[in-house]
């Protein structure tokens, strides 16, 4: 039997800095998906060869109560944070921030510098925090695309890139603190995926690059589906003639409750007036 799927959208364009980005989560088709309560995409585009590299991102601000993911397929992003942080990642890397009880950070995204390609294309990510652990200090950790587990999927049909969580003997980095995974899948024309899936996840899967079929339906480029609570598998089809890309994520529900404020996610709005007021009392430090 094959997942239901709930809903579908292109998400809402708009730009942050000089990037053009599309939402999908929050939405009004939903807040979360298990513990993700944000996802942005920038889709591929070319930096423009006469301008010089950037050296500001959106400009220093604030987090807490969440764990921010920026995965890249083309790029290189620059993470300076008030910990003393500072790291590049670079196509095919990513970058894990636990904000925790209160974090200042700037990303930089640009061309990748060592490939000399213009094209960037990426992601970031909230990852909602357990009550007890958003108390906790914050955290920084930076992979490299050689540090993020790479599986062959069998009969050449391309691979899986394991960014959070697992996926049979192959497990990421990145620290989980519920059930969670974030998987990007290459798919070659012609090759099928198959995911079994478990009734008490969440799932939902991005189209970033080219359309695919899932579960017998055409999806197009840019496309965001969600799948509905019935168990059932997860089966992806590239019916093109060119490879193709899927982001598939999810995990357990959230089960405490969400308030989300501007760059702050707690669990009461209590919680969200001492984040605001920390910040400005200068309790996150400076970068």
């Amino acid at each position: 039997m094959l997942k239901p799927i709930s809903f579908t959208t292109t998400g809402q364009k708009t730009l942050i800095a000089d990037l053009t980005i599309y939402r999908f989560l929050p939405s009004r088709y939903a807040d979360a998906v298990g513990p993700f309560v944000l996802l942005d995409h920038f889709p591929p585009g070319h930096a423009d060869p006469k301008e010089p590299r950037k050296t500001k991102g959106t400009g220093a601000h604030p987090h807490r109560g969440i764990a921010t993911l920026t995965y890249l397929i083309q790029g290189e992003g620059e993470h300076h944070d008030s910990r003393g942080h500072h790291a590049t990642i670079r196509s095919g890397g990513a970058q894990w921030m636990k904000a925790g009880n209160g974090i200042i950070h700037d990303e930089v995204i640009n061309a990748d510098a060592g490939t000399g390609d213009l094209l960037i294309h990426g992601f970031q990510f909230w990852i909602n925090l357990p009550s007890k652990i958003k108390a906790e200090l914050p955290e920084y950790l930076s992979l490299q695309a050689k540090d993020i587990p790479v599986k062959k999927l069998g009969e050449g049909a391309g691979w899986i890139k394991i960014i959070v969580g697992d996926y049979e003997e192959l497990s990421s980095k990145i620290p989980n603190y519920s059930r969670q995974f974030l998987y990007h899948i290459h798919l070659l024309p012609g090759a099928t995926f198959s995911l079994p899936t478990d009734a008490t996840m969440e799932y939902a899967a991005l189209l970033p690059t080219r359309a695919a079929m899932i579960n017998t339906t055409t999806y197009q480029t840019g496309e965001f589906i969600e799948f509905g609570k019935d168990e059932g598998t997860i089966e992806i089809n590239n019916k093109s003639e060119l490879a193709t890309d899927i982001i598939l994520f999810g995990g357990e529900p959230y089960t405490e409750s969400i308030i989300a404020r501007g760059p702050f996610v707690m669990n009461s709005d209590l919680e969200i007036a001492q984040a605001y007021k920390d910040f400005h009392a200068g309790k996150y430090g400076i970068i």
